[in-house]
């Protein structure tokens, strides 16, 4: 087995207590802050992105779950390069954090809203930078 690269860890879980802390914080303080290009407030999302599957809490709890799996099983198989082992803890840390909020409370905490794209939160954009750069990653080699 692969020996666990020590940034790697690190990062998911600070990326994780970093998700979980801004959730808690816009639950407990329920904001409205309108910041012209930014709006902060509550959306409880019981869908994925873009409003996609909504109230199918369980069925993309299961698909994070294996999605977590998936990454854990095939992490020998990630370089050891700074990079993708950085990728890879955003994708893991976020995935992680939108499935401790499906678990836990049902849906996913949303709270940034730019208006013109549907609210997110820290893992969503931890997933997607983690994914767009992994893919970026993979395609150069």
């Amino acid at each position: 087995m692969k020996k666990i690269n020590p940034l790697f860890i690190t990062l998911t879980i600070l990326i994780i207590i970093l998700d979980q802390l801004t959730k808690y914080l816009i639950i407990k303080l329920n904001p409205t802050l309108n910041l012209k290009i930014l709006t902060l407030h509550l959306v409880k999302n019981t869908g994925a992105g873009f409003g996609i599957l909504k109230g199918q809490t369980w069925i993309l709890a299961l698909i994070s779950l294996l999605v977590v799996l998936f990454i854990i099983y095939y992490y020998p198989q990630i370089p050891k390069d700074k990079f993708p082992q950085v990728m890879a803890a955003l994708f893991l840390a976020g995935t992680i954090g939108n499935l401790i909020d499906r678990v836990f409370r049902k849906f996913v905490v949303d709270f940034l809203d730019f208006h013109f794209w549907p609210a997110f939160n820290v893992a969503d954009g931890s997933i997607t930078v983690g994914v767009i750069g992994l893919v970026i990653y993979f395609w150069k080699k």
